[in-house]
């Protein structure tokens, strides 16, 4: 660990992402990984990504990366988080050994001089990242400066829910300045009143096992592979946290010469808002 980064954790000022995503990887399977692949195809609108340039800033668990070097891009991974370095590390590893058109480093959305060193990309990709560094618009001006000419910029960020995000803000604050201990008996208890909600609306319905196959087949409701029980680690112990509205994210893009060309939000409610934004013309 950088002695910054671990004097944060120390702090409580930052999740450590990287240990959840290592425990995700023992979960990871076939299924997962074309899910993964799948849902880059689907918000890009490409079959294949083979001769693109692929950057995967914050790259958590690997596996989006994994996904894009499977549809033919050389990629590039880069994460904050020394345990989130590893996590690609033993993807890579697994599925290509000494694989040179797979680079992966340490390094950090926020430092100017490090994302200039980077180049430009005909894929920058940045899902559920940008809005837990700290500073999340220089993060989304900085990664803007990695998108090539003509290239794609594809992010995701956290709804700006008003009041609720910022209940929410203070939820996760005390979270990460909790003893270690006390942590999971607190996500339960928080986590635990919606999980109740939503299993109580199922029984309503008269429809109580689709709450069990909600949990059973949250791979494939996520539409990207991911793991119910660490996406609630992960959103609980997320922070820094910061939002944004849709309208708010598009100016800033539109203002920096980029179009929108494809967007899924999660309808005003919690989660993120997906974007992807071409730079320039088509």
């Amino acid at each position: 660990m950088t002695s910054t980064f671990a004097e944060e954790i120390s702090a409580g000022k930052r999740f450590e992402f990287g240990k959840n995503w290592l425990r995700f990887l023992h979960t990871l399977n076939a299924e997962r990984i074309d899910l993964a692949r799948h849902s880059l195809q689907s918000m890009l609108g490409m079959d294949s990504l083979a001769g693109k340039s692929f950057i995967d800033v914050g790259s958590g668990s690997g596996l989006f990366s994994l996904a894009a070097r499977q549809l033919g891009a050389r990629v590039r991974s880069f994460d904050y988080d020394p345990s989130s370095v590893a996590c690609a590390q033993i993807l890579r590893e697994r599925f290509y050994k000494n694989d040179t058109d797979w680079v992966i480093e340490e390094g950090s959305a926020l430092d100017a001089n490090y994302m200039q060193k980077l180049g430009r990309h005909d894929i920058v990709y940045s899902w559920g990242v940008l809005h837990h560094t700290g500073d999340m618009w220089k993060a989304l001006a900085n990664v803007g400066e990695l998108v090539a000419d003509k290239g794609l910029l594809f992010i995701a960020i956290y709804n700006d829910q008003g009041g609720w995000s910022r209940r929410w803000r203070k939820l996760k604050q005390i979270y990460n300045r909790l003893p270690a201990v006390l942590r999971i008996p607190y996500l339960l208890l928080v986590m635990g009143i919606r999980e109740l909600r939503s299993l109580l609306g199922s029984v309503i319905r008269l429809h109580p096992l689709q709450y069990i196959h909600y949990w059973t087949r949250y791979a494939s409701h996520s539409g990207r592979g991911m793991s119910r029980w660490r996406d609630m680690v992960d959103w609980m112990g997320g922070y820094p946290f910061e939002v944004a509205k849709p309208e708010e994210i598009f100016k800033f893009y539109r203002d920096r010469g980029f179009q929108l060309v494809e967007l899924a939000t999660c309808s005003g409610g919690l989660g993120c808002n997906q974007y992807v934004f071409r730079r320039g013309g088509r």
